[in-house]
C-alpha cells in the first residue's frame, strides 16, 4: 500500500510516502519565520519516489492538536491532493505518532507524547503499545507544564518539543528534541482502521482558538450569520 504522509502541527512541516512499511521518500522543513509551501514538498517527495498522487492509495494527514495554522494548512493542502486525485483521507493524531517513534524502538511501557501548545500550554498524550497497535490511555488534555508528571501515568517516558520552551520538563525522562514525522503518519494509517474523512475531516484543536477565547461572541465589525 502506497500512502502519503503528512504532518504541519509543529513548526516543522513532515512529508514522506511509504509502499507498507519501505520509506521511499521523506522530508522535513523548518517553517519558523516562513510559510512553507506544502505543496512544493509534496510535490519533491513523489517524485523522489517515482510517482504521482494517483499511484498513491491513500493520503494521511497529522490531524493534531498542533498549531492552528500548520493545521488548517496541512488539512487543507491534504484533501485537496486527496480530492484531486480520487484517493481517500486519513487522519491521524499528531501525538500518537510523536509517540510511535519511541515505541517502535522500545514498545514496552507508557510513552507521554508532548507538544509546546503555546500560552504557557501544553499538548499531551499517553500511549502504549497493544499488539500491532498504538493505544491512547485516557485522553489527549492541554494543561500546563507543572501538571505534566502528574498526567503521566508512573514509569512513563517523555518525547516531544515542549522542553525547547519549558526546560524545567528536560528533567522528565525521554526524548525531548522530537516532532511528529510523516513517515509515522503514514505508518500508522496503513496499521489503522482508515476510515475515509475526505468529506468530514478537520483538525483537532482540543481548546478554542484565541479569536474564540477573545471574542466568543463574535469579532467586532464582522459579518453575522443569517
Amino acid at each position: 500500500m502506497k500512502v502519503l504522509g503528512i504532518d504541519t502541527a509543529t513548526g516543522f512541516a513532515s512529508v514522506a510516502v511509504l509502499d507498507d512499511a519501505t520509506v521511499l521518500a521523506e522530508t522535513r522543513t523548518d517553517t519558523a519565520g516562513h510559510r512553507a509551501d506544502l505543496l512544493v514538498l509534496v510535490d519533491s517527495v513523489c517524485t523522489a519516489a517515482g510517482m504521482t498522487a494517483r499511484d498513491l492509495d491513500g493520503i494521511a494527514i497529522g490531524a493534531g492538536p498542533g498549531s492552528f495554522t500548520g493545521l488548517r494548512i496541512g488539512m487543507a493542502t491534504a484533501k485537496g491532493i486527496a480530492f484531486a486525485a480520487q484517493r481517500p483521507l486519513w487522519a491521524v493524531s499528531s501525538l500518537a505518532a510523536l509517540a510511535h517513534v519511541e515505541l517502535e524502538a522500545d514498545p514496552s511501557g507508557v510513552v507521554v507524547a508532548v507538544l509546546d501548545a503555546r500560552r504557557g500550554e501544553v499538548y499531551a498524550g499517553a500511549y502504549q503499545r497493544q499488539d500491532s497497535a498504538i493505544v491512547l490511555i485516557g485522553e489527549e488534555r492541554v494543561l500546563p507544564p507543572r501538571e505534566l508528571a502528574a498526567f503521566a501515568p508512573a514509569g512513563a517516558r517523555f518525547t516531544g518539543d515542549a522542553a525547547a520552551t519549558y526546560p524545567e520538563l528536560a528533567q522528565l525522562p525521554g526524548t525531548w528534541q522530537r516532532t511528529p514525522s510523516g513517515v509515522a503518519i503514514a505508518k500508522l494509517a496503513i496499521a489503522g482502521a482508515r476510515a475515509d474523512v475526505l468529506v468530514s475531516g478537520a483538525p483537532t484543536y482540543i481548546r478554542p482558538s484565541e479569536a474564540e477565547v477573545r471574542y466568543p461572541d463574535g469579532v467586532p465589525g464582522a459579518l453575522r450569520r443569517r
